[in-house]
């Protein structure tokens, strides 16, 4: 079996963000980190290559290879992939694919897992529920129709047996058990996949097992299809949100509870 799985570097979400004058986030500070929703990607994706019978005597060994997206301290991400058990990386590192929207994301990553499908057959590609810079939600879609593969979002289960990926999936009415032949694509929630920590044999290994780095032209890409020439959107205007003008602050000097119930009883709320 092999598995990819899907991994963004992130400023953290703890940070004070911003924008730059052409309206991208600014990234690349002393804080930026793995994106924390795609470790439950990656623990579904450990679990699934962990879970499948061995491999015969004369077939490949089970691959999880852990992708990204970014610049040059993107592969941090990686490197926290790898440590948590990931068998190799791949950097996609190019300056034109800098301010692409999930679209031309996609485009990208389509292209890189077109890329590793040829160099040997990929059963699943497994991402998180959202990027906490964007919470879009958008790629996973967009990267399935880009390679038309059939997708599967949202599980908190998944089996893969005999060329059929099946998972299961709660909605706010409904539980729901989905299937679709491989290779295909699946999204993940963050409440069944709780991460594992890295043991320091694994964060040490991770230091040294090599990262291939490929760039636009390796993937077949034209710049004007990546970044903001092949976004799909547009950034009219960023600026700060505006401090809220009905703010109270409570003192609690042992009587908050009473400022509070009178408070919601003002608003309606008691």
């Amino acid at each position: 079996m092999r598995v990819v799985a899907l991994v963004k570097h992130v400023p953290d979400i703890q940070s004070a963000r911003s924008f730059g004058e052409d309206g991208l986030l600014r990234r690349g500070g002393g804080d930026d980190t793995l994106n924390e929703l795609d470790e439950d990607a990656l623990e579904a994706a450990l679990r699934l290559v962990e879970g499948a019978p061995p491999a015969g005597e004369d077939a490949p060994g089970h691959d999880l290879t852990v992708l990204t997206v970014g610049p040059a301290g993107a592969v941090e991400a990686l490197r926290r992939g790898l440590a948590m058990g990931a068998t190799t990386a791949v950097h996609v590192q190019d300056d034109a694919v800098g301010g692409s929207d999930a679209i031309a994301t996609a485009r990208v990553l389509a292209a890189a897992v077109r890329h590793l499908h040829a160099q040997a057959p990929v059963d699943v590609v497994v991402a998180g529920m959202a990027a906490l810079d964007g919470l879009t939600s958008l790629v996973p879609a967009a990267l399935a129709a880009a390679l038309d593969w059939p997708q599967l979002t949202l599980a908190d289960r998944i089996e893969v047996a005999d060329g059929v990926v099946a998972v299961h999936r709660e909605t706010s009415t409904h539980s729901e058990e989905l299937s679709a032949p491989t290779p295909a694509v699946l999204s993940v929630t963050d409440q069944a996949f709780r991460a594992r920590f890295p043991d320091f044999k694994g964060i040490m290994a991770a230091r040294k097992k090599p990262v291939t780095t490929l760039d636009l032209a390796a993937l077949g890409l034209r710049a004007d299809e990546v970044g903001l020439p092949g976004s799909a959107t547009t950034v009219v205007e960023a600026v700060p949100r505006p401090e809220r003008p009905d703010r109270i602050l409570v003192t609690d000097d042992g009587d908050a509870f009473v400022a509070l119930a009178e408070y919601l009883a003002q608003k309606g709320f008691a």
